[in-house]
């Protein structure tokens, strides 16, 4: 598990005050500081436990227990990979082999250049166009290798603009 600065933890006690006294107030505290700082800190895991008067151990559990929960920073660009049945159907599993031997990562992994994490997804809803992944709040259908290529082309262009 990673660690977060002061200015994390001030984020993380501020997400904990606003959030301790709902019914059920881990998951809600939970998700609120990923997506603040798109990861839950070792060090969120004592305040969150004392707040909620729980211990740490069960805090962890939870984290533990869901997956999309985080404990490390991941990279620029999340890719998540749909590993539903359309899409195993329609050649995902070959085209996410092609994909980690392309970023030279698993799952679960952030490449060396912290430019991308992946994960495997269970179901975007984007059956129909199967192959399908999202990077961000974008989904891709239709996936093959050069079509990926080409989208992860596209995150690594920076255009100038000249005045």
């Amino acid at each position: 598990m990673t660690a977060t600065n002061d200015k994390g933890l001030q984020q993380i006690a501020t997400i904990i005050e606003q959030h301790q006294t709902l019914p059920g107030a881990m998951l809600p505290i939970l998700h609120a500081i990923q997506n603040d700082l798109s990861f839950i800190p070792s060090n969120a895991l004592p305040l969150i436990a004392k707040a909620l008067n729980v211990s740490k151990a069960e805090v962890h559990g939870v984290i533990s227990f869901y997956h999309h929960f985080r404990t490390e920073e991941p990279g620029a660009h999340v890719i998540e990979i749909c590993r539903g049945e359309s899409c195993q159907a329609m050649g995902s599993r070959a085209l996410e082999e092609n994909i980690k031997q392309n970023l030279s990562i698993d799952y679960h992994q952030t490449s060396k250049d912290r430019q991308y994490t992946l994960e495997p997804v269970y179901c975007l809803g984007n059956c129909a166009c199967s192959p399908a992944m999202r990077i961000g709040d974008d989904i891709h259908g239709e996936l093959d290798l050069q079509k990926f290529e080409q989208i992860i082309a596209s995150l690594n262009t920076y255009s100038l603009e000249l005045k």
